[in-house]
This record gives structure tokens, sequence and C-alpha cells, in this order.
């Protein structure tokens, strides 16, 4: 369906990208979603006025470098549940974009060149296969919410620190031992969902955090803390455990 700049294909039964696409050198948004596309063309680049493009509920196995070439990229990216190992390095030209999900895919890692995306607000990773996140995800200042749900992290980095925008942060289904020092002192941090990690103590630092209002603690062993659940209880802080 076209509608002046917007084309629509969610759920067409494609199993390639329609020619039709690339007769509109002006579409701004491009909805590909829940189609069986194995593939993007490389002519991709040439969609140069495109604001948003959703690649979600495919069978991509790669996108390719010249998805990093799209200068109006700036409102929406989708490439979740597919079947992507790999994110080209590319990909890091998109510093315009503010919302990038990568969720429900097969990735080890994220490339360092994500943090030239420095226009980034939310940034969604859950359910691949992350054991670490790039040095350089401390360079995303403008983030606001970092969703990383069902992977296979034990640690942040530390430049996450530099992240004073985030208000959110999903860390559900991992493999934390330790509550991350890099949120320490992240004063808009609102919502810290921790569930099902390995966690048994708590950092008393957490108590300083300023603007925590949620604290999901569900399905960890943090028996003995009392002290720092009262005290986080007592400031107005929802604890869940």
């Amino acid at each position: 369906m076209t509608h002046g700049t917007v084309l629509d294909y969610w759920r067409a039964g494609l199993d390639d990208v329609p020619e039709e696409v690339w007769r509109h050198p002006r579409l701004e948004v491009l909805l590909l979603a829940d189609n069986a596309l194995t593939h993007l063309p490389a002519r991709v680049a040439e969609l140069t006025a495109v604001r948003t493009l959703d690649l979600g509920h495919n069978q991509l196995t790669s996108v390719p470098p010249e998805l990093g070439a799209l200068p109006a990229l700036s409102d929406f990216l989708y490439l979740h549940d597919n079947r992507l190992t790999v994110l080209p390095e590319e990909l890091g030209g998109l510093t315009r974009l503010t919302y990038l999900n990568v969720g429900e895919n097969q990735l080890a890692a994220l490339p360092q060149t994500l943090g030239r995306m420095t226009s980034l607000v939310e940034l969604r990773a859950q359910h691949n296969l992350l054991t670490e996140l790039p040095d350089r995800i401390g360079d995303l200042t403008s983030l606001r919410e970092l969703w990383l749900r069902g992977n296979r992290l034990t640690a942040l980095p530390a430049t996450l620190t530099h992240l004073v925008e985030l208000r959110e942060v999903e860390l559900r289904d991992n493999a934390f031992e330790t509550v991350p020092e890099a949120l320490r002192g992240l004063p808009l941090l609102r919502r810290l969902d921790l569930r099902a990690n390995r966690l048994c103590e708590l950092p008393s630092w957490l108590t300083e955090l300023p603007s925590l209002e949620k604290l999901d603690l569900r399905w960890n062993d943090v028996r003995g803390n009392e002290e720092t659940l009262a005290a986080l209880r007592a400031r107005g802080c929802v604890v869940l455990r």
C-alpha cells in the first residue's frame, strides 16, 4: 500500500524487496515487517530520504554495509527477530538515528562503531548472545533506554557511567553476580530491571541513585540485604524481590 511517502508491505508474503520500492527515491517510511525476506539489496543506499525502515520479523542473515549510508534515517530502524549473527561496522554511520532495535537475533557482539550513533535515544538488543558491550557505548550520551534482556552479560563497560540521560535499563535474564558498578551515580536512572540474574549482595550505592523509582530483583537471592532494601523503600523506591 502506498500513501504519500510511505510504502507499507507488512505481512505481504514477500521473499524479496519489491521493485516498486526503487521507483520511490523520496520515500520516507518503508515497512517490510513480517515477511520472509532473506536478503536486503545494496540498493537500499538509494533510499536517501528514508526516515523509518522496518525489517523486523523476517529471515535476514545479514544486512549490507550500505545500510549505514542512509543520510535521512533518523526515526526508527527495526532489525529485530531475524537471523543476524553480525552487524556491519558501517552501521555506525547512522548518526541521526534515534531508535535501533536489533533484538531477537543471534548477535555475539555489537560493533564498536555503535558509539558514533550519538543521536540514539533507545537501544534494544534483547535476546541475543552478547557476552559484553563495546566500550564506545559510553559515547551514546543521548541514550535514555537500554534493553539487554536475555543475553549472557556478566558486566557492563565502565564507560556506561557517561550515559547521564539513561532513564531505563533492562538487564533481566543475564549472568550478573553483582550490580554493575557502571550504573553508579547515573542521575536520571528511574527503572532498573535485574530479574533472573545471580545476585546475592546489593551495593549500598543503590540508595544514592537520586531518581530511582523501581528496582526489580525477582528471581535473585538477595537475602541478607535488608538494610539496603529498607533504605530504598524509605525513600519511595518500589523494590520487587
